[in-house]
């Protein structure tokens, strides 16, 4: 379906939630919305066959519609492994499930579950991902979050970060919001629509800088850590135990 949840005046912007209606477009939303989507899911894809190892554990937090999911599923060529993938929405995991169980060759390698990723047990895993999800949570939880993943990977494993950033100079920082919204644009969206979800966004959508990130995974105990894609103000992290 075509996103058009802000495309008429709104008399009050809700927070952005992923709720029903949001699933029902997310597909449309995220293509349009997110510049290099389709990239870093093919990234993934290519990085998943490279690090995945045999008899562990993949992760894919804040799965959403199972892009990443499906990705990682025709990425992983050794055997023995597990795809377990979460969300807190509802109406994403639902979605995800009646796709996954239509895949017979599927039902074994993947489990979805409808969870907090704050509660997620991250054991024996190879390869974990958050795909722009880190974003969504509160600031001052990143930290155990992230080390959390690191202390269960084995070593080698990979975690790959996609956020959307901002810069610390305000001008750089103006200049890669105008780029988006010119991407927007593009694809069709209007400046009301762009205006009505930017303002959506502002209190479930915490951006953070590059080097804050950086920082973060390295302090969390990953000792490689390194941008392999960006596309305006959206970055992709790879980062090694």
């Amino acid at each position: 379906m075509r996103d058009r949840l802000y495309a008429q005046p709104l008399t009050n912007i809700s927070d952005f939630v992923f709720d029903e209606s949001v699933a029902d477009v997310f597909t449309d939303m995220v293509q349009r919305s997110v510049p290099g989507y389709a990239t870093v899911i093919q990234l993934i894809k290519v990085l998943a066959a490279q690090y995945v190892q045999q008899n562990s554990q993949c992760y894919d937090l804040g799965c959403s519609l199972g892009a990443v999911t499906m990705a990682l599923c025709q990425g992983i060529v050794q055997p023995g492994c597990r795809i377990i993938a979460v969300d807190n929405s509802a109406a994403m995991v639902d979605r995800l499930q009646q796709h996954v169980s239509a895949i017979d060759d599927l039902v074994t390698l993947l489990e979805v579950q409808c969870q907090d990723i704050n509660e997620v047990n991250i054991h024996n895993a190879s390869f974990v991902v958050l795909n722009y999800t880190l974003q969504f949570i509160a600031v001052e939880n990143r930290f155990s979050i992230l080390s959390d993943i690191y202390n269960g990977l084995l070593p080698g494993g990979v975690l790959i970060l996609s956020e959307k950033i901002c810069s610390p100079n305000e001008s750089q920082n103006e200049l890669l919001v105008d780029l988006h919204h010119a991407f927007k644009k593009t694809n069709g969206y209007s400046d009301l629509e762009i205006s009505q979800k930017r303002q959506a966004l502002e209190k479930v959508l915490s951006a953070e800088t590059l080097k804050q990130h950086q920082t973060r995974l390295k302090q969390a105990g990953f000792q490689c850590v390194e941008q392999i894609f960006q596309c305006f103000n959206f970055v992709t992290l790879f980062a090694q135990k």
